[in-house]
């Protein structure tokens, strides 16, 4: 494999969400609460078509990005590599307003369907191949919270 050090520590940054996946302990929590966490300034406040869009380019973004550092890190789906946290947390309020109860709960029911990882999540993962299957596995977790977020959200 030709070498780029710079495009290689630019996808890993992307990746790893800059600083928040090299956090101690638990990354994969951290890139979640750092997506609930800026999603009322980098998501919400946009329309759905936008959002949509959003989503779209982080899609893209990301499974290059995750492909290029499991090359780097040599492992599949390294713990650091978070910006799928961000592409499934970001899914699963796709139809909610700044609401912080909506975001606490689609936090939660994210972060348990991304951990216990459901049938298709963790086919998905195994199925797909490197990036697309690292960014997809998140993207059915969120579809999962997606679901039943606006259940609740429908009930109460």
């Amino acid at each position: 494999m030709i070498q780029h050090p710079r495009l290689d520590r630019f996808a890993t940054s992307l990746a790893t969400l800059g600083p928040v996946g090299h956090f101690p302990k638990a990354p994969g929590t951290w890139g979640s609460l750092a997506a609930i966490l800026t999603a009322p300034w980098l998501f919400l406040p946009f329309s759905f078509p936008q959002r949509l869009l959003i989503l779209l380019v982080i899609l893209c973004v990301g499974i290059w990005a995750c492909s290029r550092a499991e090359k780097v890190y040599a492992e599949k789906d390294p713990g650091c590599v978070i910006i799928d946290e961000l592409f499934g947390q970001w899914l699963a309020i796709l139809f909610c307003s700044t609401t912080n109860w909506q975001l606490a709960v689609a936090f939660c029911l994210f972060r348990g369907f991304d951990i216990f990882k459901p049938w298709p999540v963790k086919w998905t993962e195994n199925t797909f191949p490197g990036g697309m299957g690292v960014m997809l596995d998140d993207g059915v977790a969120g579809l999962y919270a997606l679901v039943f977020l606006s259940l609740i959200t429908l009930l109460f």
